[in-house]
């Protein structure tokens, strides 16, 4: 019987979406079984061998619907489901210091939840368009004014995704 993996992701505008969608196709170009389910329709973990579970930070907060998803299947994933974290993050640039910033603001959220133990965290870049920022956000002449941005690194993503299944089976 082959692993059943459940990909989950919070998205408000498309961007972590897209990397669910990339990171389901690379685990079933592993061989692996995959659900791919926007986090607020997961009723229940039962059956899977493992979880993907990604959503972008805003404003130094993960998304949400990604802390309701811990709270509402603690049992479960504190039983030692394997999960794997990915977080969209930096949208300005590419350099060290707004990743490390954006892992340590992760980090923060996490440590709401003492008893969740992922295999793997990996931050991504998030994508940025100011005409689709919402209210009170387009209110910000600042962010109104801030170039499209798209610092999502596939090759990084894929690499990563393609490294789940082997975590995975050595959880």
């Amino acid at each position: 019987m082959k692993s059943k993996i459940l990909v989950t992701y919070a998205s408000q505008h498309g961007s972590t979406q897209e990397i669910g969608e990339a990171v389901a196709a690379d685990l079933r170009e592993c061989g692996l079984q995959v659900d791919l389910q926007l986090i607020r329709k997961v009723r229940n973990l039962e059956g899977y061998q493992a979880v993907v579970l990604g959503a972008p930070l805003y404003m130094f907060r993960w998304h949400k619907d990604a802390l309701r998803f811990l709270a509402r299947h603690r049992q479960i994933l504190a039983g030692g489901l394997p999960v794997a974290v990915f977080a969209g993050g930096p949208i300005e640039t590419d350099n060290g210091k707004e990743w490390q910033a954006t892992r340590s603001q992760l980090d923060k959220q996490l440590a709401r939840f003492p008893w969740f133990k992922p295999l793997t965290i990996e931050i991504v870049g998030g994508r940025f368009d100011p005409e689709k920022l919402r209210f009170p956000w387009k209110l910000l002449p600042a962010l109104r004014q801030m170039p499209p941005s798209d610092l999502r690194d596939w090759q990084a993503i894929h690499a990563w995704a393609r490294s789940l299944p082997e975590r995975f089976h050595s959880a």
